[in-house]
């Protein structure tokens, strides 16, 4: 049967492309349009940019079409990229993974007798274009004829900082590992970047998308506003993206209908908004922005008030898949408790997950949890040995390791030794502090780089508790489903998560209609079986949503109540979600 993953989901904000523009050409006429209104003879254009722009080759685009009688740029105003680094490096640190989240803003790294002289030079100019550009643009004037805000969703990031294409904030180091630039990105410049976002957010004139150099598209405050809050009124999905690993597997690469040419594929992270992208349809032109915009703008309406009132303007709930099938285990592992997070790396909560097994072959496990009556030195011991020696780790010695079958579902609150087995096709269901899992075993293999990856057995030894063992385990934290409702052809289930975690978890298995409510906090469910299903509004309050096997969909807390049902060739066939919220929002 042809897949259906939908790996290009937008929302369809209008039929037409008013306030749009698709095409270098077409955004410049619409910029010029807008200095047209400006009666002052100086006409001042700002463009703040985001960490991952291209910013050379934009800077030469916008010179090149408005033809500047100044053009200033960060490079002007910012501080030396030497200290630059000695400013953050209490932030970045020099462990290789882990850092501190900055507390710094972009007026720390800007250079304050420039910017004051730069700031004189501008207001002294009496007349033609004067272009200021890139980041920390719009603290040189605020008095903008127009601001653009030239935006860069982080996975578009990512790819370009493997390919040594962008720097990071203020320094010049596009040639460094991506290890080291992807970790001051997280840290640090995409802090700096999104503390002033969110205080432009109200200012800007235009938004532009850069992702496609050679398509890009420019939209209108307040086309970008429409869309986003179109947005807000209905289910929707994130455009997921894919990425291989030395444990991947070949499941996502059929379901999914991926490019066959890479060896596997290991993760899809498809509901990470801080690193997926929203894609929004004006006619037919779709623009690209970076999902955590939505959250910024909009956080009580999309998280609902006691969400919001717990985590701010974060989103809590990650949806991602790690595909085994034919492929190796992932790394033994363990994640922060709480207090260790905070005092560590500044995050006000941990990574708490689960494993829900959408598909297993016949030989498939899962690690979890410690056997009774191990000695915890000697494991150490064995894992130092392991990483410093060389010498085989015999992870089953000390580890449990749990028979797995398709709609298990193994709950892992922070602190529980864990891995994946190979063979599994994994729905991981987890809070979103992204980076933070201490790998204490690697089965001896190397990264895609060829190089060892990262071991952290000292912060690991920290957090393990070594009281979850066998019976523990197998009573708190595997398959604990109770039917909680039942009606006309569905049934819900409570599948977690532990009392730890602050995720609750609902399976329905439904042939009918089944009326869900959003309670005033964020749903994020899952297609876990049937072809498609449709999500629909009682009141009709937003268009049809078609969903497919395996896709992961956002339901925001203003939306209230909605239904889901068999749809197209699983009409009369029996389906399921998985759906997630915040527990402490809903009173169930």
């Amino acid at each position: 049967m042809k897949p259906n993953f939908n790996k290009r989901p937008s929302v369809q904000v209008t039929k037409d492309s008013n306030g749009c523009f698709g095409g270098w050409d077409a955004v410049f006429r619409a910029l010029e349009a807008k200095l047209k209104e400006s009666v002052h003879p100086k006409k001042i254009v700002t463009v703040e940019c985001y960490q991952g722009v291209y910013f050379d080759d934009l800077l030469g685009i916008f010179t090149q079409y408005l033809k500047p009688g100044h053009v200033i740029t960060s490079r002007d105003y910012f501080l030396p990229p030497g200290e630059v680094e000695r400013i953050t490096f209490p932030d970045v640190t020099d462990d290789r993974i882990f850092g501190y989240l900055t507390r710094l803003n972009m007026t720390d790294l800007i250079d304050k007798e420039k910017a004051k002289l730069l700031k004189k030079k501008v207001e002294d100019a009496s007349d033609g274009v004067i272009l200021i550009f890139g980041y920390g643009a719009s603290l040189i004037s605020e008095q903008s004829s127009v601001l653009v805000y030239a935006d860069m969703p982080r996975w578009e990031i990512q790819l370009r900082m493997r390919a040594n294409k962008v720097d990071n904030l203020g320094i010049e180091n596009k040639n460094d590992s991506i290890e080291e630039k992807y970790k001051r990105g997280f840290f640090v410049d995409w802090r700096i970047c999104d503390r002033l976002k969110k205080k432009l957010m109200h200012r800007w004139d235009f938004i532009l998308d850069s992702t496609n150099m050679e398509m890009p598209v420019l939209l209108t405050a307040e086309a970008y506003r429409k869309g986003l809050e179109k947005t807000l009124t209905r289910p929707f999905s994130l455009m997921p993206y894919f990425d291989q690993g030395p444990w991947g597997g070949q499941w996502m690469k059929r379901v999914c209908d991926l490019d066959p040419e890479p060896e596997n594929y290991a993760w899809c992270f498809n509901c990470v908004p801080e690193e997926n992208s929203l894609l929004l349809a004006y006619g037919d032109t779709v623009f690209e922005t970076p999902s955590i915009n939505l959250v910024f703008a909009y956080p009580r309406q999309l998280l609902g008030e006691a969400v919001h009132a717990r985590f701010g303007d974060e989103f809590p709930i990650r949806f991602d898949f790690l595909d085994t099938m034919e492929g190796g285990n992932l790394s033994l592992q363990v994640h922060p408790l709480t207090e260790y997070i905070q005092e560590k790396f500044g995050i006000h909560y941990t990574q708490d997950e689960s494993y829900y097994l959408i598909d297993a072959a016949a030989d498939a496990s899962v690690f979890l949890g410690l056997k009774a009556g191990i000695n915890p030195g000697a494991m150490i011991e064995e894992l130092y040995k392991a990483q410093e020696e060389g010498v085989y780790f015999d992870a089953e010695k000390y580890v449990e390791r749990w028979p797995a079958k398709k709609h298990d579902h193994f709950l892992i609150p922070g602190g529980t030794v864990h891995c994946s087995g190979k063979n599994c096709l994994v729905l991981e269901i987890s809070s979103t502090p992204y980076i933070f899992t201490f790998k204490l075993w690697d089965w001896g293999r190397l990264g895609l780089d060829g190089k060892p990856r990262p071991i952290n057995i000292e912060h690991g030894r920290n957090v393990i508790q070594w009281d979850r063992t066998t019976q523990w385990t197998k009573k708190n934290l595997i398959n604990r489903v109770r039917k909680v409702a039942e009606g006309n052809g569905w049934v819900e289930e409570a599948t977690g998560l532990h009392e730890r975690e602050f995720i609750e978890t609902r399976r329905h298995w439904f042939t009918g209609k089944v009326i869900h409510h959003t309670n005033g906090g964020v749903n994020v469910l899952n297609l876990v079986e049937g072809r498609e299903a449709i999500v629909e509004s009682p009141s009709g309050a937003f268009e049809p949503f078609v969903v497919h096997f395996a896709e992961t969909f956002i339901v925001p807390a203003c939306v209230g109540e909605y239904t889901i049902r068999p749809y197209g060739e699983s009409e009369g066939q029996q389906c399921a979600t998985i759906k997630a919220y915040v527990r402490t929002c809903i009173n169930h």
